[in-house]
């Protein structure tokens, strides 16, 4: 297995032990290649919830530039609960984890058809 492949695993055990789902497993290797060498860089590869600047670049550059969604209060909604899901206290919140959630929580999982 290449780090990729081990880095998908931890991803599927984050989900189904910190966030209680059972991960598609063809979705979240999808949306882990999909985010590209920004999984191997340590700062890159995490979601700092606590920071309101790294929430709205998850809603612009995933959810507006990538799924294509509309802007609206609607998606800053999904980010919070999906970061509810993951757990606030939780500090390492993987950018494949959060992405998959939300491409779940809008059901967007078609784009990665």
């Amino acid at each position: 297995m290449g780090k990729r492949d081990d880095l998908i695993a931890q991803y599927a055990d984050d989900l189904k032990n910190k966030c209680g789902m059972t991960p598609d497993m063809d979705l979240l290797t999808k949306v882990t290649i999909g985010c590209g060498p920004s999984i191997y860089d340590a700062d890159a590869s995490t979601v700092a919830s606590s920071q309101p600047g790294e929430l709205e670049t998850v809603k612009q550059n995933f959810l507006i530039k990538k799924l294509g969604l509309a802007d609206g209060p609607e998606l800053d909604e999904g980010i919070a609960k999906v970061i509810e899901t993951y757990g606030k206290s939780e500090r390492n919140k993987h950018r494949a984890v959060v992405y998959y959630m939300l491409t779940k929580h809008f059901g967007k999982e078609s784009f990665y058809a």
